[in-house]
């Protein structure tokens, strides 16, 4: 990552959710984006340009067309985006749980805005975002939060992630297949993990949850990954399953990931931060 708040053009896709190519195409149309250079000629955006993305992004939700909406945005800029630099962590999360626990999407949706303006992908993650899902699952578990609650905040926070894995699959760097063990839906943690990882170069390619080991041993087959990630989270796997798993430590790099995850001859048993062992990892396939 560049420092100064620079951001590559992969990275500004991620934090406002428009594809390169469309970030490229306002560049070139309406004159939206600022870039300067880097000593070695890469294009480096400003956050001032992340803000104007954003604000375009607005203005075209209300039906503006493109050239409107772009002019409105330049208009309405300011110097650079004001994220609350004097919030902690722990203050945007309580924020974003009562955005959440109060049905709020967009309020929700506009915390999640700043906490990305603020800090990079891994602190986003690493500091507001999975340590809220454990504090609601905790929650959950002593009946402080309600499972609508629970469901409304994971559709939320799943749809913001998945925006941010736009594309995640581009690039030349190691391939990782993401999949949820069969019976197991909970997912966020491993879309972050996917993240993490694509922050450092790998492709992902995200099966999503419950899904039979068969398939994704077929896919593994197929697509010869450096590496296979099931995520265990919340369930016990039968017995049943381990001569699959076993069968599929043997012919692919595997790990198993989460805190339910069993230890599996040949496979590597991931329990802690995401963020860590995504770093773990890319040092892990580099030696």
């Amino acid at each position: 990552m560049p420092g100064d708040g620079l951001l590559r053009i992969g990275e500004l896709s991620r934090r406002s959710g428009v594809s390169p190519e469309r970030l490229r195409a306002w560049e070139r149309r309406y004159e939206l984006l600022r870039p300067t250079r880097s000593p070695g000629g890469l294009r480096l955006y400003s956050q001032a340009d992340l803000a104007r993305v954003r604000l375009m992004r607005r203005h075209l939700d209300t039906g503006l067309a493109a050239a409107e909406a772009a002019a409105l945005a330049k208009q309405d800029e300011v110097a650079a985006p004001t994220p609350p630099a004097a919030l902690s962590p722990e203050a945007l999360r309580h924020e974003l749980a009562d955005a959440l626990d109060g049905y709020d999407e967009p309020r929700a949706q506009a915390v999640l805005d700043r906490v990305l303006a603020a800090m990079t992908l891994d602190a986003a993650l690493g500091e507001v975002v999975l340590p809220y899902l454990h504090e609601l699952g905790s929650r959950w578990e002593r009946g402080d939060a309600t499972v609508a609650q629970e469901h409304f905040a994971s559709t939320v926070l799943r749809g913001r992630l998945l925006g941010l894995a736009r594309g995640w699959g581009l690039g030349g760097g190691p391939v990782a297949l993401l999949a949820c063990a069969p019976g197991e839906r909970h997912d966020l943690g491993l879309i972050a993990f996917g993240l993490a990882l694509r922050a450092r170069g790998w492709r992902i390619v995200f099966l999503g949850a419950d899904t039979p080991v068969e398939t994704t041993a077929a896919a593994g087959d197929e697509l010869q990954p450096h590496l296979i990630v099931l995520a265990v989270v919340s369930i016990t796997l039968p017995e049943a399953v381990s001569p699959a798993l076993r069968a599929l430590a043997r012919r692919h790099r595997l790990a198993l990931a989460g805190p339910a995850a069993p230890e599996v001859a040949g496979a590597l048993v991931l329990a802690g931060d995401p963020i860590a062992e995504a770093a773990t990892l890319t040092e892990l396939i580099a030696s």
